[in-house]
């Protein structure tokens, strides 16, 4: 049975007036992939204000492991609501904000003793992270990586390597901000080896080591387009860290919480951050965010020095602790590594038969398509992967792309989409990729 079911075209008449209504009072700033406005949202779907049912595989730019509405997390925010909304964890506390950093505490990875700072964003999280970072080890540079997303606020845009539109206009930027080549091996001219002799003369040239606070680094890149570092490479740059003094901090905000067949990133990687950042599916699209860490190195900081009016809310708390509840009864991970095999098998199918497909890469479910216009050159084609996600979104299936040159299509599928879904939304977009219907 077929779940998409488009009653009008995408955008319909209702979400048409919106648009209008939206051009007339928000800023032209934010913007937006699909032209509807959603009315609900159920698991792997949305249905938008024309009632059009459109499955979503973007997942909320991958906020949604658990799917739109799950019922568990929908309880638990109503009850803590019904209790109590805010109060500032910083004039009365709760147990919620404590029993979320002891969960977390507890599932991510390392047998170190660990603490959980709560805040309300990725970027406020990667911000946090960079902050005792450099209170723990009285350094001041920052280390990230080209291709990199960090966020939007003034020090996170520093450390985001996409020019435009994220920075582009917004300078001067934060100072003492460094960026080394990622280990990108499609587009790299080095093999492992000399990505990470590559590294090594970076902190010859660029930065003293001896200067650097904490490298910041995403284990697969979000934004960046998916791309996995090599083992090889991060267990590298994990020793250097540790020989220098240096914090790694493990950038899990978009690579969290199951999307790459593990909870987390991390595991795949035979290493123990001393950081580890986490927003985005934390608590089912609940605003809240979270720095985990050594706790000499979390309880390194004066008191006041962190914090802020509504980082750990409680009702997002009361929502990440059902969420994770939920992927851990679900065995989440094992979901998007079977949904994972089926995605890149059929994008490897395609690539077989599509000339534009350059590269097929990722971990679990958190796998991406680069499109390029030769695959000699490997000149990326944007505006192919562009036009390919607007008329996905115009045929019931709503796409995001991803790169420094947005000629990535990146897959942020539900984990909990069901096989007959994901078969569906596939073939919509096998129909786009070869005969554009």
């Amino acid at each position: 049975m077929k779940t998409i079911s488009l009653k009008t075209s995408v955008p319909g008449p209702k979400s048409q007036a919106l648009l209008a209504r939206r051009k007339a009072a928000v800023p032209q700033g934010p913007f937006n992939i699909a032209p509807i406005f959603v009315e609900r949202g159920e698991g792997a779907t949305v249905t938008d204000v024309d009632g059009n049912v459109l499955l979503d595989f973007s997942g909320g730019l991958g906020s949604l492991n658990l799917g739109h509405g799950n019922a568990k997390v929908v309880e638990a925010v109503t009850e803590q609501a019904q209790r109590f909304l805010h109060t500032c964890f910083h004039i009365t506390q709760y147990e919620p904000y404590v029993a979320l950093a002891e969960k977390l505490n507890a599932i991510t990875p390392g047998g170190i003793a660990k603490k959980t700072l709560l805040v309300n964003s990725g970027a406020e999280a990667v911000e946090n992270a960079v902050k005792i970072a450099r209170y723990y080890t009285k350094r001041p540079a920052v280390v990230g990586f080209e291709h990199g997303f960090a966020g939007r606020t003034l020090l996170t845009m520093s450390l985001t390597s996409k020019v435009m539109p994220y920075k582009f206009g917004f300078g001067p930027l934060a100072p003492e901000v460094y960026r080394l080549p990622y280990p990108y091996e499609y587009r790299s001219e080095l093999d492992v080896d000399g990505m990470i002799a590559q590294m090594h003369e970076f902190f010859q040239t660029h930065v003293d080591p001896k200067q650097v606070a904490c490298v910041v680094m995403e284990l697969v890149l979000g934004e960046g387009g998916f791309v996995v570092a090599p083992s090889r490479y991060v267990q590298a740059l994990a020793k250097f860290c540790k020989a220098n003094g240096i914090l790694f901090v493990a950038d899990e905000i978009q690579s969290g919480f199951a999307r790459t067949g593990k909870m987390f990133a991390t595991e795949h990687y035979d290493f123990e951050p001393d950081l580890i950042t986490m927003a985005k599916s934390l608590a089912g699209g609940m605003p809240i965010s979270a720095v985990t860490g050594r706790a000499e190195i979390m309880d390194s900081v004066h008191v006041g020095g962190l914090g802020g009016t509504y980082g750990g809310n409680p009702v997002a708390c009361a929502a990440a602790l059902a969420t994770i509840e939920e992927m851990q009864r679900l065995n989440l991970p094992a979901c998007a590594e079977k949904i994972g095999e089926k995605l890149r098998g059929r994008a490897l199918d395609w690539q077989k038969r599509h000339p534009l497909i350059g590269d097929v890469r990722g971990l679990g479910a958190m796998v991406a398509i680069e499109f390029v216009q030769d695959r000699k050159t490997k000149a990326p084609a944007k505006e192919f992967n562009v036009d390919l996600v607007k008329r996905c979104v115009e045929n019931g299936v709503i796409l995001i792309y991803a790169g420094t040159h947005s000629n990535c299509l990146r897959y942020l599928v539900p984990p909990v989409i069901t096989n007959d879904q994901l078969d569906e939304g596939l073939a919509v977009i096998e129909n786009q990729l070869f005969h554009r219907k």
